[in-house]
């Protein structure tokens, strides 16, 4: 187990521990009582801390993806009907994430909104949150973690620069784990929404099998059964735990997007730790509905709570001033 491993399963634990807590949307934490200084402080504040770091680790979480348009998850919404609609139609789901857990009739139906789910974002374009994001980081030496399965950051760099330790839309898995591998889910996605059409279900012999044990595949993502821990997985963790390893002793930046109450133990809780045990750490948050600072390092760190796309396009203005 990697040093990064380490930091989310210390993490897991206090998250069981303390479940309740989390559920209602709250941290069992200390947090800062400073009063936070104004908005046009902040953006400053940020900028500067980006220019002065000598290195920077991302945290990217689904707020990040949200602000930018994809917000169809969890309410049935205009992205939801766009993308989505002749399931919405049908079945009134709340949300991408409703369908996902609907059982329909056929594996056909279910595969044809499979399909759809996963042919939404690995064909989306990247959205301005990230390119503005991009534009602030142009130029700094840094490395992405990442929850989001959606692919938005390795549309825009090499995969040795991001970990991806929740999974990723462009990948299937073994159902049964009977192996550890992962194949293409790319190709055989858009076979399936070409041959799908104004339907809602694929054909059965497009069903994706295992070539070994012929079981269902699913997207290697965590959420969807028997998430494959193997390889890959490793490999995502490792990379996050080289680069922290190899850039702690530096001034580094450590940049929280969009983390929600779901998920606080896989970037932001790791985060602060690091924040607090790197000699020369300095930590950023930004999200839409809290702000949650801990006590310990609210001398190392600040959060804003603003829409992120806004806060990141204000940023890169500050950052391109001459």
């Amino acid at each position: 187990m990697g040093l990064y491993e380490d930091l989310v399963t210390q993490t897991q634990m206090n998250y069981s521990t303390y479940y309740s807590v989390y559920a209602a949307g709250k941290t069992p934490y200390q947090l800062s009582k400073k009063t936070p200084i104004s908005y046009e402080e902040q953006i400053k504040n940020f900028a500067q801390q980006v220019k002065e770091a000598e290195c920077i680790l991302v945290g990217g979480a689904s707020g990040l993806s949200a602000a930018g348009g994809g917000d169809f998850y969890y309410e049935d919404n205009a992205s939801y009907r766009i993308y989505f609609g002749k399931f919405a139609e049908r079945y009134c789901f709340n949300g991408a994430f409703a369908g996902m857990m609907h059982h329909f009739e056929t594996r056909e139906e279910h595969w044809g909104y499979l399909a759809t789910f996963l042919h939404t974002t690995q064909t989306a374009e990247v959205r301005k949150p990230y390119i503005d994001l991009d534009a602030i980081l142009e130029g700094k030496d840094f490395h992405v973690i990442t929850t989001n399965q959606d692919t938005q950051f390795v549309k825009l760099y090499p995969e040795k620069k991001v970990s991806e330790i929740q999974g990723d839309h462009r990948y299937f898995q073994c159902s049964r784990q009977c192996c550890d591998e992962t194949w293409d889910a790319v190709k055989p996605v858009n076979e399936m929404i070409k041959a799908m059409g104004e339907g809602r279900m694929v054909p059965t012999e497009l069903i994706p099998r295992c070539p070994h044990c012929k079981a269902e595949m699913f997207p290697w993502v965590r959420g969807y059964g028997n998430f494959l821990q193997g390889t890959k997985y490793d490999e995502e963790y490792q990379k996050a735990s080289e680069y922290v390893q190899s850039h702690g002793h530096k001034k580094i930046l450590l940049l929280e997007l969009g983390v929600g109450r779901m998920t606080p133990m896989f970037i932001q809780e790791p985060f602060w730790n690091l924040t607090l045990s790197l000699p020369d750490a300095y930590y950023i948050s930004v999200n839409d509905k809290y702000d949650f600072l801990p006590q310990q390092v609210e001398n190392k760190g600040m959060t804003m709570v603003g829409n992120i796309a806004t806060v990141l396009e204000d940023v890169r203005k500050e950052m391109e001033k001459k």
